[in-house]
């Protein structure tokens, strides 16, 4: 029979022992711990730390975040992904300056209040940086509780979550609610792995109802899982005297803001070719034609992987006139005629970056 009552000293002494030399760890700074729960949200923690340290170094502090204009946050978060995390970033940094006098919150209630953060994200920095006995549930703390503790519900349902929270409560040592949520973070992340949990090392093994029920494999209950939508789409590089246009994206949706190439959807028994074409004509009144097929880049997101076909254009109608024609934007707030090599300084979503990746490579950019 497994004994659970040990679980919490056995968890934080490996965590003791084994924790990662992470940047926010040096300091538990409260900004530099909020800052690093934002981008873990999605992100993967071995991805986090390079982009941790390059937004520090441009965003040392409250003050500096809180000044920045909104294009150097998007660009300094380029290649995160879910670009809204950046924008409340921004928007909290200015509402501490405004609401708490530029000092960060220190009680849960506050750190709640701020935009993008959720109660676990709450929870994480009131127990790491500011000592309170908060609890921190994410989906590594539910997968390692579903195991330990035999949560028979699915994990994502309200149920199961009621479920992990109750457990994550009864646990938490009072006094040490820091250490417990980084340690069973850590735990997760290390060894109570969504995949091949690494059973055999398992510092909390005597702990685990799941290994003593031989259902490891069956924890946690899962969701039916929703299918993968593919969606075609088509984006032009549209260059004219050496420049290349771009807009920006509407000030709302998963990318707001972001710098793009023009395109859309590919409708039923429309080529490529004619896509482009049309969405170019719909979103900027622009008459193009297709010089060449610059290739097709893959890119998935949670529920839809996209196929991104990609054409380099020229302004139809024989139009060669130094000073290009001005758009009449409807998909876009702002638009712009820049060079190849200032693509660089505009943040994009990640399927227009591969696209600006390949570019550079190209001869006729040169």
């Amino acid at each position: 029979m497994s004994d659970t009552n040990a679980f919490v000293p056995l968890l934080l002494d490996w965590f003791a022992a084994n924790r990662r030399d992470l940047p926010w760890r040096r300091s538990y700074d409260p900004y530099a711990v909020w800052v690093s729960e934002i981008m873990a949200q999605q992100t993967q923690m071995d991805r986090v730390v390079a982009y941790f340290d390059r937004f520090m170094d441009r965003f040392p502090d409250l003050a500096s975040l809180a000044t920045a204009e909104e294009d150097a946050v998007l660009k300094a978060w380029e290649g995160l992904g879910y670009y809204s995390r950046a924008r409340n970033l921004l928007a909290a940094a200015r509402r501490i300056v405004a609401a708490h006098g530029g000092a960060f919150p220190t009680s849960f209630e506050a750190i709640r209040a701020l935009p993008g953060v959720g109660d676990y994200t709450a929870g994480a920095v009131a127990s790491i940086a500011c000592g309170l006995d908060a609890v921190a549930v994410d989906a590594n703390v539910s997968r390692v509780l579903a195991r330990v503790c035999d949560i028979d519900t699915p994990i994502k349902e309200a149920a199961g979550k009621a479920r992990a929270l109750e457990l994550a409560r009864a646990l938490l040592p009072p006094g040490q609610a820091g250490a417990f949520n980084e340690a069973l973070m850590e735990f997760g992340a290390l060894v109570c792995r969504p995949k091949n949990p690494d059973c055999p090392r398992c510092p909390v093994a005597a702990c685990c109802q799941a290994r003593h029920l031989g259902i490891v494999a069956d924890r946690p209950v899962l969701s039916k899982s929703k299918d993968i939508k593919p969606i075609l789409v088509a984006t032009g590089v549209l260059l004219h005297q050496g420049k290349i246009f771009i807009q920006k994206r509407l000030p709302a949706g998963a990318w707001a803001n972001l710098w793009e190439f023009p395109g859309g959807r590919i409708e039923a028994g429309e080529t490529p070719e004619a896509a482009i074409v049309r969405e170019f004509r719909e979103e900027t009144d622009f008459t193009t034609s297709v010089a060449a097929k610059l290739g097709v880049i893959r890119h998935g997101y949670t529920f839809y992987r996209v196929t991104l076909h990609c054409f380099l254009l020229h302004l139809g109608g024989g139009n060669g006139a130094a000073t290009p024609p001005e758009p009449a934007l409807t998909a876009a707030q702002e638009s712009r005629w820049v060079a190849p090599e200032s693509l660089s300084r505009f943040a994009f979503p990640a399927g227009h970056r591969k696209l600006i990746d390949q570019l550079a490579n190209s001869l006729w950019l040169a």
